[in-house]
């Protein structure tokens, strides 16, 4: 099994700090796939940004489209998170 050094949110410092505020704000709570990336903080505000903008810009797709076609490539890529 990998080991990942992350920052926890109540050690989180500058950037990182804000960036799982932002994380906090969205969804109560900072989800371990923006921890691992803790030790840049602009990879995982750039991570975010991509993410948002796949998820809630506007498209021909609803948001639970997206959200389905997201579980299922997961699935398909054995990411369990």
């Amino acid at each position: 099994m990998a080991w990942i050094k992350i920052i926890e949110p109540g050690a989180a410092e500058g950037e990182l700090k804000q960036e799982y505020e932002r994380a906090f704000g969205r969804a109560d709570k900072v989800f371990n796939i923006l921890k691992v990336q803790s030790l840049n903080p602009s990879t995982l505000r750039a991570s975010m940004d991509l993410y948002l903008a796949t998820m809630r810009a506007p498209s021909d797709l609803t948001r639970a489209e997206r959200e389905l076609l997201a579980t299922v490539v997961s699935w398909a890529n054995r990411c369990f998170y």
